[in-house]
């Protein structure tokens, strides 16, 4: 399985790339990284150095690893944090650039904007994602905020939330298989003690419950984007994906959890990663 991954690089910590490479690998994926930005570490930490990647150096990445045949063969695409309109241009126009050397790769997009109503982009970004990457989507991982924030839709009750995932699958490309998973669901239907995800695909919807975990981390939604795309290349079908993504997911956020670590804790848990101690099950709904 061959990926290539468009999104934020630390130096320190596990987010963006950073949380995805290290997984991708571990489960025998080749990994190839074109770093939208390259920070020191997270800005959650209140300070970090590094800057955004330009534009012409996004493309002239891209065009290099085209010269040597890098872009041909590839199974999976993802784009994550895009953190400016231009910049976003440049990795969009790369995945585009990838999938015409590719053209049976799946094009994941993790529409990174923000959470519980705060932006972590510049203006603009979003009309991007909805008039660029949405319409290029195979699948698309947005968090309730994001969700709204793609389709202009109210998200507050389960019903609304599936109205607005068949509402971004419209727009999504057609001859694709237009899965929308909305990650860190808690709704009236969720228990406090429990965190949803939802799965919109073919006309059907599909909810996997886990634990909550009260985790001061970042990171967790590229992670599980990553694992989505990995899962989905492997089994086709988006609720058997979910399912094994869950598994997957779930034994890093534990131990994160109880190590009350800052980071996510990826190589501690990688030998429950590659080989998950219980399976989750979705369920329609």
């Amino acid at each position: 399985m061959r990926i290539l991954l468009l999104n934020s690089f630390v130096c320190h910590g596990h987010v963006g790339a950073s949380a995805q490479l290290f997984p991708l690998q571990r489960l025998g994926a080749e990994v190839t990284v074109i770093p939208t930005v390259r920070f020191s570490n997270h800005p959650g930490y209140g300070h970090f150095a590094g800057e955004g990647t330009s534009p012409n150096e996004i493309a002239r990445l891209a065009e290099g690893l085209e010269a040597i045949g890098a872009l041909d063969g590839l199974d999976g695409l993802l784009s994550g944090y895009l953190s400016d309109p231009r910049t976003g241009a440049a990795a969009i126009e790369a995945i585009s650039r990838a999938r015409q050397r590719s053209p049976e790769a799946l094009y994941a997009c993790d529409p990174v904007l923000g959470d519980n109503g705060r932006l972590y982009v510049l203006p603009g970004v979003d009309e991007l994602l909805r008039g660029q990457a949405v319409p290029a989507a195979d699948l698309i991982t947005p968090n309730l905020f994001e969700l709204g924030l793609l389709t202009s839709l109210p998200c507050g009750s389960l019903a609304e939330v599936k109205r607005a995932a068949t509402a971004l699958q419209v727009d999504m490309r057609a001859a694709g298989p237009r899965a929308v998973l909305i990650t860190g669901l808690r709704l009236e239907t969720t228990p406090k003690n429990a965190v949803d995800m939802l799965l919109a695909e073919g006309g059907a919807f599909h909810r996997l419950r886990t634990p909550f975990f009260d985790l001061a981390v970042s990171g967790t939604g590229d992670l599980a984007a990553a694992l989505f795309l990995h899962e989905y290349l492997r089994f086709g079908d988006g609720a058997a994906a979910l399912a094994a993504m869950a598994a997957r997911l779930v034994p890093v956020l534990r131990l994160t959890a109880a190590r009350g670590a800052r980071e996510l804790a990826l190589v501690a848990a990688q030998a429950k990663l590659a080989a998950p101690p219980r399976q989750f099950h979705v369920e329609p709904c």
